[in-house]
């Protein structure tokens, strides 16, 4: 007597083996051999550092770049390669001087984010000008200013003081651009005012290495973001055991190692409904420029999501198979993240370290302030994580397992987001 299969056993079968057949895929390109190759060229010494405006972070772009050609990835728009160069204005301080209604200020009480050598103005000058009260969240208001494109007159309460002297050691390079910010600390609120500053004036390159992945369809006008920065601190002082170079093994080649793996597993796909960009970021570490030129060249209206990667290769506070996501609780971008998951042992958490603003700290932070949903995924533990910022961040720190496992989790909690299934809530911009 013949035996027949009964449809609904075969249909297991065939689900069964296409489960297993997608795992076996999944692991042979994302696996800790391959996360170990990329993460060991990129935390180096030969790679000093990373740091930016030396010529270790070209060497860096470069490899970075191979890694994407490799890949099949193609050009970002308007390039003819995966270096996406542009300028910085970096300004060495001179003088500044000025009064407020004929009454003198005192030179450490003004401050200047320009691109002029040389710059004077007065109350006919066409600056807006706005009085900044005391304010909690001073620094992250002002930077709001820095980042416009307009000419301001701010005058500071003395309130804040504290958060005005904080602003004076922040890096001042920025984009070449006409319009000027100038802060003044004073209780006043002339009538007339005149104001000369001076600085001397320097150009500098730097680089962001992008790839992109076409869309397969009319989703294709419509961009998924992976980011990660590749920049770090460079050459310091011997530490206690005699080693001067700051390999940032974890922040970021561990994002960037991420980036570079998810643009293999895509490109190897080739299923995605919308364009997926692959964003190495340069001058994180000196104020995320590179993310802040990036995110000037794009329609924010156009990006669906933006997964930036930072610091993932450390256990998290819950320890393996988990991250977190700046800004949880700010779009249901984590929660798409997590049903994805449903059927794994990885979790996403919100991100416990709310106090630190990591939200606004991170390459993320640019287009999250445009309504984008673009989070930072990091498993580093920011109230204890022995070795940020030290020589001591090696890739002999790192766990080579638990970080493929967090960018296999990556990989497949954005698939109904690539898919174009899946479509972020936009992030609601601050007032």
């Amino acid at each position: 007597m013949k035996k027949y299969l009964s449809p609904f056993l075969i249909l297991g079968f065939v689900c069964l083996f296409s489960t297993n057949l997608f795992a076996q895929s999944i692991d042979k390109i994302i696996n800790a051999s391959e996360v170990e190759r990329i993460e060991r060229v990129l935390s180096s010494d030969s790679m000093q550092g990373r740091k930016t405006f030396t010529p270790s972070i070209d060497k860096a772009a470069a490899f970075i770049a191979a890694e994407f050609k490799k890949n099949g990835l193609q050009y970002f728009t308007g390039l003819n390669n995966y270096l996406q160069e542009f300028n910085m204005i970096k300004g060495k301080f001179i003088s500044a001087e000025g009064n407020f209604d004929e009454q003198p200020l005192e030179t450490k009480d003004i401050l200047a984010f320009t691109t002029q050598a040389e710059l004077t103005i007065n109350n006919n000058s066409g600056y807006e000008k706005i009085i900044l009260s005391a304010d909690s969240n001073f620094i992250r208001n002002a930077m709001k200013y820095i980042g416009s494109d307009k000419n301001y007159l701010l005058i500071v309460d003395p309130a804040n003081a504290t958060g005005f002297n904080r602003l004076k050691r922040f890096k001042r390079e920025a984009f070449k651009k006409n319009t000027s910010v100038i802060f003044v600390l004073s209780a006043l609120d002339p009538k007339k005012y005149e104001l000369t500053i001076k600085y001397e004036m320097s150009e500098q390159k730097l680089i962001n290495v992008v790839g992109i992945l076409p869309g397969k369809s009319i989703l294709g006008a419509e961009y998924v973001i992976f980011s990660g920065h590749y920049d770090h601190l460079g050459i310091g002082k011997p530490d206690a055991k005699g080693d001067s170079i700051y390999n940032g093994a974890n922040d970021d080649a561990a994002g960037t190692t991420a980036v570079i793996i998810l643009a293999e597993y895509f490109s190897r796909l080739k299923n995605n409904e919308r364009t997926l960009i692959f964003v190495a970021f340069t001058a994180e570490e000196i104020g995320g420029f590179g993310s802040r030129y990036f995110s000037k060249q794009l329609n924010p209206d156009n990006v669906t999501a933006m997964f930036n990667i930072e610091m993932i290769g450390t256990e998290s506070k819950w320890g393996t198979n988990s991250a977190y996501i700046t800004g949880y609780e700010r779009s249901d971008f984590g929660k798409i993240l997590q049903t994805n998951l449903a059927d794994s042992k990885f979790h996403f958490e919100p991100d416990p370290y709310t106090t630190q603003n990591l939200f606004y700290r991170s390459d993320n932070a640019t287009l999250a302030a445009l309504g984008v949903p673009a989070h930072t995924i990091s498993t580093s533990k920011m109230d204890d994580e022995p070795n940020y910022h030290k020589q001591s961040d090696e890739i002999g720190t790192l766990d080579m397992i638990n970080m493929t496992e967090i960018i296999k989790a990556i990989a497949l909690s954005s698939k109904t987001i690539v898919a174009g299934k899946d479509t972020p809530a936009r992030v609601a911009m601050e007032k």
